[in-house]
């Protein structure tokens, strides 16, 4: 099952990230991100509102997925997550070089100032895996423990309605 999260990680590029406000509402924006097995980074702005939430509370939610023309075709991930910044220079540079590998136009920009960026680092706690090819509305959900899956919850099964012979 990791190396189904793994796969569909490596297959999206942006991913929605949702924050706490101090005012308790959610904010969730669009950011880019590269992956190191189950270590989710992404780069964001020491200025921006995103990096004040985490200040405050470094828990955070994740979804990633994709468009498709057929149910059964979608694939996704619902991650919970504690954010933290990058800080270890030869990791950070590890991670700034998974994510110029994800967007090769990241190579024409001078490395960023991390004065004023903050490299993040998402450890997942809690793994929802979308897998409607299983049955519209298939979910597995994992719990991870220092990057590696320690337990997996069956499969849910709810499919809507939609599956003949279902009662209404």
């Amino acid at each position: 099952m990791e190396q189904k999260v793994i796969d569909i990680l490596g297959r999206r590029r942006i991913m929605a990230i949702a924050t706490m406000r101090p005012d308790g509402w959610p904010q969730t924006t669009i950011v880019s991100y590269a992956n190191d097995g189950l270590l989710i980074y992404f780069l964001i702005s020491r200025l921006g509102q995103k990096f004040a939430n985490l200040a405050r509370d470094d828990r955070v939610s994740i979804a990633i997925g994709g468009d498709f023309d057929d149910p059964h075709e979608l694939r996704g991930l619902s991650i919970a997550a504690h954010a933290s910044e990058v800080t270890d220079e030869r990791q950070r540079r590890h991670a700034y070089q998974l994510m110029k590998l994800r967007r090769p136009a990241l190579a024409a920009f001078p490395n960023p100032d991390f004065r004023r960026a903050a490299l993040m680092r998402a450890r997942c706690s809690i793994i929802t895996v979308a897998d409607y090819s299983q049955g519209l509305g298939h979910a597995d959900v994992l719990t991870v423990d220092a990057d590696t899956i320690v337990n997996m919850t069956a499969a849910r099964l709810d499919d809507w309605g939609f599956t003949p012979g279902t009662p209404t």
